[in-house]
């Protein structure tokens, strides 16, 4: 049980920059969606050219503070819906 416990600690410190580095690019990509949903589908702006679901609408929201789990499929489905290219992951 101590050898276990031994390797866990120096694969969870070498594991955590990945898993910084994946929120970063989860909360890049979250804002590139919101910004196209936001320029072509938005209607509140009255450039849109299809009313859009509510789930989409409110993904907006909490994209921003960060709750990209939720937020990117959502904002995914409704680009896709209206015939538009994702951008890209980086």
């Amino acid at each position: 049980m101590k050898a276990s416990l031994k390797w866990l600690v120096p694969a969870l410190a070498l594991s955590l920059p990945f898993a910084a580095s994946a929120q970063s690019s989860d909360a890049k990509y979250c804002s590139d969606l919101s910004d196209k949903y936001e320029q072509y589908l938005n209607m509140s702006s009255k450039r849109g050219p299809q009313p859009q679901s509510l789930d989409a609408q409110a993904a907006v929201g909490r994209c921003k503070p960060g709750e990209t789990a939720s937020t990117i499929p959502a904002l995914e489905k409704a680009l896709r819906n209206a015939k538009f290219d994702l951008p890209p992951r980086t």
